[in-house]
């Protein structure tokens, strides 16, 4: 059994609305040393696999094909056993 934590941001060079209004808003409450802020996703799977090479393998596919979207996001993951 492995458990993955998966992180997914957007990446440097693509427009983060999200992240502009919350800069926006620490700026507003007095937070102007504050000079950046990315949204992200996070994530946390469980799931039973043979070995740590196989689970490597089918977390990398589940995240190109379906947890990030690689031409936006980048992304990163711990597994865990």
């Amino acid at each position: 059994m492995f458990k993955a934590k998966v992180y997914v941001t957007t990446k440097a060079n693509v427009l983060d609305p999200q992240g502009a209004a919350v800069q926006q808003a620490l700026h507003t409450m007095g937070y102007a040393a504050v000079d950046d802020v990315r949204i992200g996703k996070y994530m946390e799977l469980s799931f039973d696999t043979a070995d740590r090479a196989q689970a490597e393998a089918e977390l990398e596919q589940m995240c190109k094909q379906l947890l990030a979207n690689p031409v936006v996001e980048d992304y990163r993951y711990e597994l865990e056993d």
